[in-house]
């Protein structure tokens, strides 16, 4: 039995790796098969899947949608995605649209409180990057304005916050029915990190799984044992297929290995071959 990573995000959005550094330690990481889901964009797919041909390792194109549930930010994976789906597409461009706005928001009240950033500052080696909150994290850092990213973070870029307005992001049923009209398998990202309770993530969870969604994200780097027997026990119950990934962000997040998360992550090949089956309707 092998071992995947469902989960990764390269410097297409807000991750430290180019996506061929991504492939390049999945491979050292001895991994059947990668998804490179980065936020909102699926930029980084032609060159991750270049080199994973090359390396012979499986790439799966993926996604991570941002999507607001009842005020709360949610987070959307979609695995086997079709990058020139023309609706995926169109949700995307309105998408940077939003987050350019939400960008320039940001910087203006930076500078206007004395933390002025230039976008190479925030863009760094990759220009075309979409720009997230890591980006203007990791700027401040780099510019002296806070001590470290957790600082940052919490003392400048809470959502909703001063300096970090939330971004006007569509419903779920939305984002979920872009997914599929590109053929896409759809799962909800980590979910014990929106502070719903059992309570509340089972009603998001069945609300999902009633607009077509097909998995759940049980493990993951921020899930422990017990929250992961609770969401495979939900999974089961819902009929969904669980799924599992480090979310791998590079020096971004660098308590975070690809392939093992915070060093027990093991997500087995197994939920792979699962929703391969499901897929090809056996």
């Amino acid at each position: 039995m092998g071992f995947v990573d469902l989960h990764v995000h390269s410097t297409a959005s807000d991750g430290s790796c180019p996506p061929e550094a991504v492939i390049s330690l999945a491979v050292q990481a001895g991994l059947d098969a990668i998804a490179l889901t980065d936020h909102d964009t699926v930029d980084g797919i032609p060159a991750a899947q270049n080199a994973a041909d090359a390396a012979g390792i499986r790439l799966i194109p993926g996604i991570e949608v941002s999507s607001i549930y009842h005020g709360t930010e949610i987070h959307i994976l979609g695995l086997f995605v079709t990058p020139s789906d023309p609706v995926l597409g169109r949700m995307l461009e309105e998408f940077r649209r939003i987050r350019d706005d939400r960008n320039r928001q940001m910087l203006s009240r930076l500078e206007q409180d004395g933390m002025p950033l230039t976008r190479a500052q925030l863009t760094g080696s990759n220009p075309d990057t979409v720009i997230t909150r890591a980006h203007v994290a990791r700027a401040m850092v780099e510019a002296g304005y806070a001590p470290s990213l957790d600082q940052a973070y919490k003392r400048y870029l809470r959502y909703g916050g001063k300096y970090c307005p939330r971004k006007a992001s569509p419903a779920p049923e939305a984002v979920v029915s872009a997914l599929l009209s590109g053929g896409a398998f759809v799962s909800l990202a980590h979910p014990y990190q929106y502070n719903l309770g059992d309570g509340g993530i089972r009603t998001l969870v069945t609300q999902m799984k009633e607009m077509g969604m097909q998995g759940l994200e049980v493990y993951h780097s921020s899930h422990n044992q017990h929250e992961s027997g609770k969401l495979q026990v939900l999974a089961k119950e819902l009929g969904l297929l669980p799924t599992g990934g480090s979310d791998f962000h590079g020096a971004n997040k660098p308590d975070i290995s690809i392939g093992t998360g915070r060093g027990g992550l093991r997500v087995s090949s197994l939920l792979l071959d699962d929703i391969d089956r499901l897929r090809a309707g056996s």
